[in-house]
């Protein structure tokens, strides 16, 4: 059977190890308890974090042990990593609630009920820490010109740093200390703009135990031409099904560019590689097989086989291969609304399809909004029951934005 190590190579999530080889000896050897830390910035995990999933649960599969580190304290401070100016503070009650939405959300992945997977928050220890005790106990671990050769420090220097962030490297490496500590935890991972934090936090490590520990970056998840994948016209895509429907979701991965598929189905999908490279291999029409393979798979794995299904069949509806509607975004309103007509402007402010009135009427303008199969051409144009087909009308935004309007 292969080593793990080797299996997160060949899939493309590896960026950066501290010692490849001693790395991939511990990992043959036996169970390895590894952590990955999430602060908890917004009340959902996002596409994104797909990528430390899925490679967490890569290791979990092979009989490691994970910890999945919700950051309750680091995120009082706020990583600096890859920011030109400072993160916006975020109240302590704000911090909780979405500490728990990202417990609910990674207990759909890992079985926290038996101990095989680990579930932690480190406002647990960072919260009630003293300050002298800490810095007389870290601090000294850390010179400040070292800390300031980093990049993610180095590049705020005449942007301005402030002691707060500059903090942050020294209590995500404590993380790690604290972690080995309670349950000998000897990997941690993280994207590869967390770097400096992770060496930080291997070091300190070395220094007060003794012991060598390990750490190792990964990739992020970007497009071929290394743009951040996971945000669309209506913003982030979310794993959290009210904020991004599964049929949105779905749409997302579907749409992805020709040249993403077969890296986007290694590092998303558990589909074994030589699925993956077949997939990745089609050409012409047939590569949109491999990437309604590829929504589906993602959107099984994320909202469950059923909400999958519903968004394959939404999405093969729109495009005229068969299926319903059923699982796209809708609204319902009164057919009453529409024995008169119904402005164009206001059904699309009433689908919250736009943010205003203004973003409407300038869709409209640039022939950006279609009923039916019908492009729009003003704004005076007046919605009536004879648009809809049975009891729906189909909207769409753009080139991949549906939404369906449902009359009762």
């Amino acid at each position: 059977m292969s080593n793990v190590l080797d299996v997160l190579e060949e899939r493309g999530y590896v960026e950066q190890i501290t010692h490849r080889e001693e790395l991939r000896e511990l990992l043959a050897k036996g169970p390895v308890t590894f952590y990955i830390g999430f602060d908890a910035t917004a009340p959902s995990l996002t596409l994104g974090h797909l990528i430390p999933i899925l490679s967490a649960l890569h290791l979990y599969r092979a009989g490691h042990r994970p910890i999945m580190v919700v950051g309750g304290g680091t995120t009082m401070v706020g990583d600096p990593s890859g920011k030109s100016e400072m993160r916006q503070l975020l109240k302590p009650e704000t911090i909780a609630e979405n500490v728990e939405r990202f417990r609910e959300q990674f207990s759909r992945f890992f079985n926290f009920e038996d101990g095989s997977a680990i579930l932690v928050n480190n406002g647990d220890w960072l919260l009630d820490l003293n300050f002298m005790d800490f810095v007389r106990e870290i601090g000294r671990h850390f010179t400040v010109n070292r800390m300031l050769a980093m990049e993610a420090y180095k590049s705020r220097l005449e942007a301005g740093l402030t002691f707060l962030e500059f903090s942050y490297l020294l209590i995500q490496s404590f993380d790690f200390l604290e972690l080995f500590r309670r349950y000998n935890c000897r990997l941690q991972l993280g994207g590869n703009d967390q770097w400096s934090n992770i060496l930080g936090g291997c070091e300190l490590v070395r220094r007060v135990e003794g012991e060598e520990v390990y750490g190792l970056t990964l990739t992020l998840l970007t497009t071929a031409t290394g743009v951040k994948m996971g945000k669309t016209e209506a913003g982030t895509v979310w794993l959290d099904a009210e904020r991004t429907s599964p049929y949105e979701f779905y749409q997302y991965l579907r749409n992805v560019d020709d040249a993403d598929v077969e890296k986007t189905l290694a590092l998303l999908t558990m589909l074994p590689m030589e699925e993956v490279r077949r997939l990745g291999a089609l050409e012409g029409s047939a590569i949109n097989q491999a990437k309604e393979v590829l929504a589906f798979e993602v959107t099984k794995f994320v909202h469950g086989e059923e909400e999958a299904r519903k968004a394959r069949d939404a999405a093969r509806a729109v495009f005229g291969g068969g299926g319903t509607h059923e699982g796209m975004p809708s609204t319902t309103l009164p057919r009453g609304r529409f024995a008169e007509g119904m402005d164009i402007v206001t059904l699309l402010a009433e689908t919250s399809l736009v943010s205003s009135r203004s973003e409407a009427r300038r869709l409209i303008d640039q022939g950006g909004i279609t009923l039916g199969q019908e492009r729009v051409e003003s704004i005076d144009r007046v919605v009536t029951l004879e648009d809809f087909s049975g009891n729906e009308l189909i909207i769409r935004k753009g080139k991949k934005i549906y939404h369906r309007v449902i009359v009762q």
